[in-house]
């Protein structure tokens, strides 16, 4: 576990998971929304991003947060040893994304590039549910169950199995670290 891609639909909860595993694991933690966007919310352009995202991808240890474009993402799918795919239920996903709304008005949510645009990035985030949800989850789905005899799949349903997850992770790690 050394190459870790979390990705799901918006509101999720995937970016909290990201800073708790790489907490947990030591593994350097990637955004891709600090490395696609400026603080301000400036778009980084492709000439200076593309080559980021393929030096870190190289790189023999991860964990890489976010979506971006489907192109990358599915490299960065191949490129990990293991897939985290949160999959919560689409409710659950647009009640985050309001709770992540409200806060945002007062700080800068964790791992968004300061000064970011919060009133447009959630109407985004907003409009991108429903269509990830009959798209790219199905997708997802396919994709995780088809490399799971080859890559380390984790598909979480609910805000229990992201909690167990890491609890998980915790204790193995550590029981490695005994052994």
């Amino acid at each position: 576990m050394k190459r870790i891609a979390i990705f799901g639909n918006a509101g999720g909860g995937k970016s909290t998971l990201a800073r708790e595993l790489a907490a947990v694991t030591g593994l350097p933690l990637y955004v891709i929304d600090k490395m696609k966007f400026r603080p301000g919310g400036a778009i980084v352009p492709d000439e200076e991003y593309l080559p980021l995202h393929a030096a870190v991808i190289a790189r023999d240890e991860w964990i890489i947060d976010g979506f971006e474009s489907v192109k990358l993402a599915w490299e960065r799918f191949e490129a990990a040893d293991t897939l985290v795919h949160v999959d919560l239920p689409l409710a659950v996903h647009a009640l985050w994304v309001t709770k992540r709304l409200v806060q945002g008005l007062f700080v800068t949510p964790q791992g968004w590039p300061e000064g970011s645009p919060i009133i447009s990035s959630s109407i985004q985030s907003y409009r991108v549910l429903w269509p990830c949800h009959k798209r790219l989850t199905p997708k997802y789905r396919a994709y995780v169950s088809q490399v799971a005899p080859r890559k380390r799949v984790f598909h979480l349903r609910s805000k229990q199995e992201l909690r167990h997850f890491l609890e998980n992770i915790r204790k193995e790690l550590e029981q490695k670290r005994r052994t």
